[in-house]
Order: structure tokens, then C-alpha cells, then sequence
């Protein structure tokens, strides 16, 4: 699989799983995501940390993605094909954020979310 290839399956991939975010629908978030980040942390656990990071920010404003790094190793995770997307976020409550996240290339042939982080 190219680099080029991926980035065009994942970045897609992640936009519509952080709608779902955007959108407050956390459980239905954690349904969509991939079954790694399901065995990392359970959907109630997922559902409260995302609601007290995402809901005082507010809604998105803007987002745009800054970068993308194709990877198939990542430290603490399996060999697959993985795409670090970093997206420039600016919420009504926080003007400058960068929201990183992770699709994988699942079993299934799927992309699918492995790991969210906002700074």
C-alpha cells in the first residue's frame, strides 16, 4: 500500500468518526472505532473522557488537516497500515488546537480510529 493511497482511505476515515465526536455522539464514537482502541479503553470509560475534554472547548469552528505521516510500526501498537493525521482545530472556546488522530487499516479492510489526542 502507498503512502498516497492510505492518506486518501484514512483522512475520510477520520473526518466522518470526529463528526460523531463534534456531534456529542461519543458511544456511537466508540462503536466506529477500531478494535484496538476498543481493548484500550471501555466505551463509559471513552463516552466521560470525552465529554469533559470536548464539551467545554465547544463547538468546531474550523479544521483543517496540517499533516499526515504513513506508518505500518508505531511504539505500543501491532505492524499494520496506520495514518497520523494532525488536524488544526479551532473550537469557539480554544482558538488553537491540534487534534491527532490515528486510523488504522482494519481486518476487515476498514479504516478505522486507534487513538485521539487534542492539545
Amino acid at each position: 500500500m502507498t503512502a498516497e493511497k492510505a492518506t486518501a482511505k484514512a483522512v475520510p476515515a477520520a473526518e466522518a468518526w470526529l463528526k460523531l465526536v463534534d456531534s456529542g455522539a461519543y458511544e456511537e464514537s466508540w462503536d466506529q472505532a477500531a478494535p484496538m482502541f476498543k481493548d484500550r479503553v471501555q466505551k463509559n470509560d471513552w463516552t466521560n473522557a470525552a465529554q469533559a475534554v470536548r464539551e467545554p472547548l465547544g463547538p468546531v469552528a474550523e479544521r483543517t488537516v496540517e499533516t499526515t505521516r504513513y506508518a505500518t510500526e508505531l511504539p505500543g501498537a501491532p505492524d499494520g497500515h496506520y495514518v497520523i493525521i494532525q488536524f488544526r482545530t479551532v473550537f469557539a472556546n480554544k482558538k488553537n488546537s491540534v487534534e491527532t488522530v490515528t486510523p488504522m487499516l482494519t481486518e476487515d479492510g476498514t479504516w478505522r480510529v486507534s487513538g485521539y489526542y487534542i492539545k
